[in-house]
């Protein structure tokens, strides 16, 4: 351990230094590299190919007309409906000997035998899982042509499932204010025709509100407009902040299911959400459930964010005004992680579009015929980088990337029967620092300090101990990693999912720059620890790391430290050159990474990685002590 609790400045630079030395001897590419991974599979040995892309042709205009509008129509964003193609064996990766590292595969909820039996598997579907639109008022245009198409056949029964969240509270209204013009637009497809007439209560509506638990806004179904707008209005405010999302579903399909058959109606479900739930353990068995009621699901939502669970909304305290950045639940659009969850010092914070819906959305319209509405992607109260990016991917490239949209389950058989997609798997779920659901644990050691370092130069190198203990084992760590990922590199051409190639490339690209982030981050702690120098403006009172494009490059003195400490035979030069090669190499594979996958997150994920810079400094603010107060409540979105 290291000792520089109560030990002056030079003292901290000797330690860091150590640190610094001892992980440089790892520093070179894992073709000499001897560790193994090894994960434990309980699944049968038939490996399941994920689903192809068929190309089907576009519709992109809303009907105008009373003509039937089918629920499968291509939209013109990623994710259109596809049917699922047969199975297939392919060949059975090698085993991995002589383990070094342990990773337990997670816990995947598997229905009970009654609900296994009802599953379809590979059947046809023509749900659509991406239909952009600008807006609540095209989405309800739209949902208005669906209800129409389906009233022509048999009498309806919609169910709306709004969520009580309080980040939904403007959504909620603003639905509400457009929802006149959806049962205008039906009073008025009666009246032209004829098939429509089948009495008064044709259609037929219920308005829940769902979070932790259920609330009924209509005691019975109704056609009523004035009641269903007051519904709308009366839906609370769920201060647990869940999203049972799928169990709701469920209870409504339950709820409705006999009414519904008996009075051979249709019955849809069309949930309005800004997040995925809390509950998507359960999404199979709710898909279940609507296939048995014959229910639709038609989802408004958000697109999720890229390869992570998580986006920031701003709220403000309303007493103090000042600003906080509240999690909420927005992904990811796989069925697990399949990106690094870590940005080389903490948890990521960035919110870049995914092209995708949230996974288990898009597979709950996808199963049930429904369709999966992306709002639009531009948010002014989400933080991070790409909260406000507008910017559309790339149609035809991101065909090649679409999520595998299969249940939980066999889609872990199919990941861990792969090695080269197993062993990114292990690094994802070794390198992550969130307490997330989908991972089999979580390391929060991995969550190094950026902000609130004190301007008080003893109190600081308190601080600075246990981060730099932290990033030296990060730094470990990823050592451990590259060599992995440079043993699968031959499997990489062999992949025939174009995802998990991306995966791949930019994983090695990010581990590299971590680093040299790292690497840049622990020169940073020891310059201002041995100079402890004042911030700029009086009235600041932290010093925070940024980063930043500079390289950090040990002057004389720094230098000197080093080798009368440690004794070490290595020139400056020699110094200067290792740490430019790593930058070198870094770039390359960002810039590779753009190459090979233009038009996608991945390309604009290492575009931002390229931008921010692999270099640390510290820089003081000013930061209001208010937010040190315990007694701020943030509320639960």
């Amino acid at each position: 351990m290291l000792k520089f609790l109560n030990i002056p400045a030079f003292g901290v630079s000797l330690s860091v230094h150590a640190l610094i030395l001892s992980v440089l001897a790892f520093w070179q590419l894992s073709s000499h590299a001897t560790r193994e991974t090894v994960l434990r599979s309980v699944f049968a040995e038939d490996r399941i190919q994920e689903e192809f892309s068929q190309e089907l042709e576009e519709t992109t205009e809303l009907s105008t007309t009373l003509n039937p509008v089918a629920g499968g129509i291509v939209s013109t964003t990623v994710g259109a409906a596809v049917p699922t193609a047969a199975q297939v064996n392919i060949e059975t990766s090698e085993s991995l000997q002589d383990p070094k590292i342990d990773v337990r595969v997670a816990d995947v909820t598997i229905p009970g035998d009654a609900l296994l039996a009802e599953e379809l598997g590979a059947g046809q579907v023509s749900g659509e899982t991406g239909a952009v639109v600008e807006g609540y008022g095209a989405a309800l245009g739209r949902i208005a042509q669906e209800i129409i198409r389906l009233m022509r056949e048999q009498r309806v029964h919609v169910v709306w499932l709004f969520d009580e969240s309080f980040s939904m509270k403007d959504d909620r209204e603003e639905i509400r204010d457009k929802f006149d013009q959806v049962y205008h637009d039906l009073g008025l497809a009666q009246e032209k025709d004829a098939k429509l007439k089948r009495g008064k209560e044709v259609l037929l509506t219920t308005i829940w509100g769902y979070g932790q638990g259920v609330h009924p806004m209509t005691k019975t179904p109704t056609n009523d407009v004035a009641i269903i707008r007051k519904a709308m209005t009366d839906v609370p405010i769920d201060e647990t902040g869940k999203e049972n999302m799928c169990l709701t579903i469920q209870e409504a399909v339950k709820r409705f299911r006999p009414a519904a058959q008996k009075q051979k109606r249709k019955l849809v479900i069309i949930v309005v959400s800004d997040e995925s739930g809390d509950d998507g353990q359960y999404v199979d068995q709710a898909i279940i459930e609507c296939k048995r009621a014959r229910a639709s699901v038609y989802v408004l939502g958000r697109e999720s964010v890229f390869g992570y669970p998580y986006a920031r909304q701003r709220w403000k305290d309303p007493k103090t005004q000042l600003t906080f950045w509240v999690p909420i639940n927005r992904g990811p659009e796989t069925a697990f992680p399949e990106c690094l969850q870590w940005d080389g010092l903490r948890s990521r914070r960035d919110v870049y579009n995914s092209g995708f819906g949230p996974y288990e959305m898009v597979r709950l319209a996808r199963e049930t015929n429904g369709i999966f509405f992306v709002l639009p992607g531009e948010e002014e109260n989400l933080s991070g980088a790409g909260a406000h990016d507008r910017r559309k991917f790339d149609f035809l490239a991101m065909k090649q990337y679409q999520p595998f949209l299969l249940p939980r389950r066999l889609y872990a058989e199919s990941r861990n029967r792969s090695e080269f997609r197993r062993t990114l798997f292990d690094i994802i779920v070794s390198l992550n620092p969130n307490k997330n659901d989908q991972l089999p644990g979580h390391d929060p050691e991995l969550n190094i300090r950026e902000w609130n370092y004190s301007i008080e130069a003893p109190e600081f190198r308190q601080q600075a101990k246990r981060q730099v203990l932290r990033a030296a084992r990060a730094m470990t760590f990823i050592n451990q990693a590259l060599p992995l990922l440079e043993r699968i590199r031959p499997l990489r051409d062999r992949e025939p999912s174009q995802r998990w190639r991306a995966n791949y490339d930019l994983i090695f690209a990010q581990l590299l720059s971590y680093r040299v982030r790292l690497f840049q981050y622990l020169l940073a702690m020891d310059v201002h620890a041995h100079v402890a120098p004042k911030p700029p403006a009086e009235n600041h009172n932290e010093w925070n790391v940024h980063r930043t494009r500079k390289i950090l490059v040990p002057d004389e003195e720094q230098f000197e430290r080093i080798k009368q400490a440690f004794k070490v035979a290595v020139s400056k030069e020699q110094y200067l050159k290792l740490l430019d090669d790593q930058q070198k190499l870094a770039v390359k594979l960002y810039g590779e990474v753009q190459q090979a996958h233009p038009g996608t997150p991945w390309s604009r994920r290492a575009g931002t990685e390229l931008g921010m810079g692999f270099g640390m400094k510290f820089v003081s603010r000013f930061r209001d002590p208010r937010y040190n107060r315990s007694n701020i409540k943030l509320p639960n979105f």
